[in-house]
């Protein structure tokens, strides 16, 4: 008596189709079919954004900074 039967679902599949129409419901399966390509492109647009980064740059701290090319740094022309 808890369960649903074969009967109930026709029942509700009719009202479904009554209220919403078919041409409503396919027209949103495939919207959701466009949302699922979509996300499934953008999460390969990722996978190869990460791979195609470009290597890590790094400053050696040890270097002394020359002190010609760094004059004028703070100082404003009058």
């Amino acid at each position: 008596m808890g369960s649903l039967s074969i009967w109930h679902w026709i029942i509700v599949i009719a009202v479904v189709l009554l209220l919403f129409g078919r041409g409503k419901i396919s027209d949103l399966m495939g919207d959701v079919a466009q949302g699922i390509k979509a996300f499934k492109k953008g999460m390969q647009d990722d996978d190869t954004t990460a791979e195609k980064s470009e290597p890590v740059k790094s400053i050696d701290h040890n270097a002394t900074p020359s002190t010609a090319a760094r004059s004028d740094v703070g100082s404003k022309a009058v």
